[in-house]
């Protein structure tokens, strides 16, 4: 049977995997929670760091969410020792505009901000990983996002990630030696299905779902994990 591997999004941490079944591996990206940051980040670099911590390196079926996606289809590639038999690409954004990039540019450059207490930073956690209104603030796993130092607070991610850059999704797909499908929720301001379409012919649209659709219904994803780990 295939071994399941969870990717989460930019922001977010291996929690918002937890609805999921067992057994899986739902990793803390570089730079987020409580795995460690980075020099710098690239999609090569973050998947290189990804792939020397995974304790399992063949037959992977892996699911990406946003950022995670793009990570699971650059896994894909075989250039990093790993086999990833199947990747499930969710809620990626495929087209940037400059002011977009410049913007994400921005962030990345800015310090960490500190919060006088748990509250306030897990208000912005849940902001900047689109958790809102998904998560309870007072969850238990929103720790995870976090860090306190003296009293204060601050987010466990790496400023830094947020200037990782643009996938350049044709040259992913076509280097992925894994079967591929490109996944969205139907109400995901993301991306669009003329935009999928328009880059592979293995898609999917969840009803009714946004872009965080693997937090908002893990079961939507049931019958297509539990097809894709099928010995």
């Amino acid at each position: 049977m295939g071994s399941l591997v969870l990717l989460h999004g930019l922001g977010a941490t291996g929690r918002v995997w937890d609805g999921w079944p067992q057994p899986r591996l739902a990793p803390d990206l570089p730079g987020h929670g409580r795995t460690a940051p980075l020099a710098h980040y690239t999609f090569e670099s973050m998947t290189a760091a990804l792939a020397e911590a995974l304790p399992v390196r063949r037959g992977l079926v892996v699911v990406g969410h946003s950022l995670g996606g793009v990570l699971a289809l650059e896994l894909s590639s075989g250039r990093y020792g790993v086999q990833v038999d199947r990747v499930i690409a969710l809620g990626v954004k495929v087209s940037w505009t400059d002011a977009e990039l410049a913007k994400a540019a921005a962030l990345a450059q800015k310090p960490v901000a500190w919060f006088d207490s748990r509250e306030e930073a897990a208000a912005r956690y849940l902001k900047v990983s689109g958790l809102q209104g998904l998560v309870d603030p007072a969850d238990e796993s929103v720790d995870e996002g976090l860090l306190e130092v003296d009293g204060r607070w601050r987010l466990a991610m790496d400023p830094a990630t947020f200037g990782v850059g643009a996938p350049k999704m044709p040259q992913l797909i076509a280097a992925s030696q894994a079967d591929v499908l490109l996944a969205r929720g139907e109400l995901d301001p993301m991306n669009t299905n003329t935009e999928l379409a328009a880059l592979h012919d293995q898609t999917l649209t969840l009803p009714g779902l946004g872009h965080n659709a693997h937090v908002r219904a893990p079961s939507a994803f049931n019958h297509l994990h539990a097809q894709a780990t099928r010995t």
